[in-house]
């Protein structure tokens, strides 16, 4: 197991978990030159125990080419002495939590639709939707 038991007693707990934490970092950083380039974004270094490395990725294609080069990325990760031991490789997808969303922008209405949405607005009894129908329709193109 690459990761042992960290220190025990009063005080340690947070010194034991960063130390952990800076050894995943450089486990990760081997797995990742272990992989292959134009693989290696969005894939993650997850755990490394009993000689079964498991890595996550955010997509299903991606995690079948990694799989498809399992064999190439254990011959290189053996080298290092962290993972001489690897003989398995377990891929998993984890997509991303969240995606950036491309900035909503308002498009104008052509004078056609804002005469016609002022049209709808005029034969419309309930004052809030007519209020609401004549907003729009003054976002107009110029």
């Amino acid at each position: 197991m690459i990761f042992g038991k960290g220190l025990s007693g009063p005080g340690s707990t947070l010194k034991a978990l960063l130390t952990k934490a800076e050894l995943h970092q450089q486990a990760e950083q081997l797995v990742l030159d272990a992989v292959p380039e134009e693989l290696a974004d969005g894939t993650r270094f997850v755990s490394c125990t009993d000689g079964e490395l498991v890595l996550a990725t955010d997509n299903a294609s991606k995690a079948t080419r990694l799989r498809f080069r399992q064999h190439e990325i254990m011959e290189k990760l053996r080298e290092q002495e962290l993972f001489r031991f690897v003989w398995k490789v377990r891929i998993k997808v984890s997509p991303l939590r969240y995606r950036d969303k491309p900035e909503a922008k308002m498009t104008p209405l052509s004078k056609e639709n804002a005469r016609l949405l002022k049209e709808e607005a005029g034969h419309t009894k309930d004052k809030a939707l007519r209020e609401v129908l004549e907003k729009l329709a003054s976002h107009v193109r110029d």
